[in-house]
């Protein structure tokens, strides 16, 4: 009598996970995942008689670290679970599946919710059973533990591989290229790069500098426009003294300085004072806009002067005859003006004086000579109290004495005698995009 081989009442469905942290050999006509899934499929194979069978989707993560959730083969996967398409996973070892405890005991969530079975081929247990449990926690641990280990030689390694001043990756400074694996300079971005620190001892100030730069079109290495907060990292970057940095601490390193240290310490002197300090001394360097414009109506001169209370400090503008002890006639006419008072009112008349129709048809008329467009023309004018505030003090300075002839200060007020053919040329000079100093 011949065995009629027993026909499982139960067909299961089974699918292969396979993983590999790194990219490097899975070119390779048979690789790591290749091996992986063929041991699997072999044992589903032996396990045919229970009614296993294998699903034809595959779940391959090549080069993704096993400490994270967030694999794309993997998330299908669960998402196949949750819609019933797999009733046993399959792998080749627990860690490529995840070397992380808390992680795969929400994978383990997801299998029991869904009724699937985890097997490892080369690690026999059952989840179902509380033994199986138990070894499974036991090797998860043990792969957590070889993982850590793992993490640790190789902060080991970067830090003292930064100790003995080598480069470890990450993003290239500007003023340097990667040759070989090691910093070397690129002349060009280090001239830029000594240029801007430099232009910061001069001026004082990073807000300045970064929107002086801005205007010039200036880039980082990335080809982005600098700002702020990319010139102060630049400007602490110890790099540039020729030093490799791990966890706060700098060593010497192998690639050569940028920076010398009298002009490294003269920037960190300037930026150890307060934000609030160095902008009140900006503010005490800041051109007296007026100066040499302003009159009264007796024909004396107003001069700047400032007082100082606490730590603020006041601007005026004076007149002559008051700094002098002269006697004056009790006319009304104010002897001390606050310089922002005065300033701000002469700059809302050209405002003004740029809106009307005469102001505008001259412009045009000017700009048409140099084949500057009318529509340009007419957004420049428009645009023109924006362009102001994006403005130096020195350059706004400027052009306040080529636009005004004459202010003169009587009882009544202030009388304007504006230069109305100066207004053309400077909307000209405002429109002729500067040359950067530095290439970008």
């Amino acid at each position: 009598m011949t065995d009629v081989p027993t026909i499982p009442t139960r067909r299961l469905r089974c699918a292969i996970y396979t993983r590999k942290s790194s990219e490097e050999g899975l070119e390779q006509e048979f690789n790591s995942l290749h091996a992986q899934r063929e041991a699997c499929e072999a044992y589903i194979a032996s396990q045919r008689s229970e009614g296993w069978v294998l699903v034809r989707d595959q779940y391959d993560d090549g080069g993704i670290s096993g400490g994270t959730l967030e694999r794309p083969a993997l998330q299908q996967l669960l998402v196949d679970i949750e819609d019933g398409l797999v009733d046993v996973v399959v792998v080749y070892k627990i860690d490529r599946l995840s070397r992380s405890l808390m992680d795969f005991s929400k994978l383990v969530e997801v299998f029991d919710r869904n009724g699937v079975t985890f097997v490892s081929v080369t690690q026999s247990f059952n989840t179902t059973t509380s033994m199986g449990r138990l070894t499974l926690n036991i090797l998860l641990s043990f792969a957590q533990f070889e993982r850590e280990v793992t993490a640790e030689r190789i902060r080991d390694k970067v830090k003292a591989s930064r100790m003995k001043g080598m480069w470890m990756g990450g993003y290239v400074p500007l003023g340097y290229d990667v040759v070989d694996r090691k910093l070397v300079v690129n002349e060009e971005e280090a001239d830029t790069v000594v240029d801007i620190f430099t232009r910061f001892v001069e001026v004082g100030s990073a807000t300045v500098l970064a929107r002086e730069l801005r205007s010039e079109r200036l880039r980082s290495k990335k080809g982005t426009l600098i700002d702020k907060g990319y010139l102060y990292r630049l400007l602490n970057n110890r790099v540039y003294r020729g030093e490799a940095v791990h966890k706060g601490k700098s060593y010497p390193g192998e690639h050569d300085a940028i920076i010398n240290p009298r002009l490294w310490d003269q920037v960190h002197d300037i930026m150890s004072e307060s934000p609030r300090k160095r902008a009140n001394n900006s503010r005490t360097q800041t051109p007296a806009l007026l100066k040499g414009l302003l009159f009264t109506a007796t024909g004396a001169a107003m001069t700047p002067s400032s007082t100082k209370k606490g730590t603020r400090r006041y601007r005026y503008y004076v007149s002559m005859d008051l700094l002098k002890n002269r006697e004056t006639p009790n006319d009304g006419i104010p002897r001390r003006l606050p310089a922002d008072t005065a300033e701000a009112a002469v700059i809302t008349e050209i405002r003004r004086i740029l809106r009307t129709p005469e102001t505008t048809a001259q412009v045009i008329s000017v700009l048409d000579r140099m084949d500057i467009p009318e529509a340009e023309a007419i957004e420049a004018i428009q645009h023109f109290p924006k362009l102001w505030d994006q403005l130096f003090p020195g350059e706004q300075a400027r052009i306040i004495q080529l636009l005004i002839r004459r202010v003169t200060v009587t009882a009544e007020g202030l009388i304007i005698d504006m230069r109305t053919d100066g207004i053309a040329g400077v909307m000209r000079q405002m429109m002729t995009p500067r040359q950067p100093e530095a290439a970008e």
